[in-house]
């Protein structure tokens, strides 16, 4: 059950988050593996509403569900690119800032995939997921009441 309608009470905030995703569209990260990090990030934080809205998204974007399943031990599973890898790598580095606080080793094997510009958007990409988790989390968001067709018609 929601604690608070934190979209109706707080709904600048919101739009400007919502802005903040639609913006991310348009960075070097493209959707497929936008979907893969939105779900990881969510996974770690326990995030049950953007579990299930990213896994939707993921799966109406055309992932499989091999990769959807194994996304939680991709760094044992042979079904994810050198791409996905840095990036879920940094995803795990940023969403888990207990660990090492982004550690440089983290860092160097990142850029050994990807761009500095890749860096700097995929960091944006998980840090809004992360503010997104925290949100969904606090306000207990009802999860399994996302529908993906119905959110992309709306932002048309």
């Amino acid at each position: 059950m929601p604690r608070f309608n934190a979209y109706k009470l707080s709904n600048g905030p919101f739009k400007a988050m919502a802005a903040l995703d639609a913006t991310l569209a348009g960075t070097s990260i493209e959707e497929p593996l936008r979907h893969l990090i939105k779900l990881r990030a969510s996974q770690i934080n326990g995030c049950a509403y953007c579990i299930d809205m990213h896994w939707k998204d993921a799966k109406a974007g055309g992932e499989t569900e091999q990769r959807l399943y194994g996304l939680d031990a991709w760094d044992e599973s042979p079904y994810y690119t050198d791409r996905e890898r840095a990036a879920l790598l940094w995803c795990e580095a940023m969403t888990r800032l207990d660990h090492d606080h982004v550690g440089d080793e983290v860092y160097e094997r990142v850029r050994q995939t990807l761009s500095e510009q890749e860096v700097s958007d995929l960091t944006c990409v998980v840090a809004t997921i992360n503010m997104w988790n925290r949100f969904a989390i606090a306000s207990r968001s009802d999860a399994g009441t996302y529908h993906p067709r119905e959110a992309h018609a709306a932002s048309s």
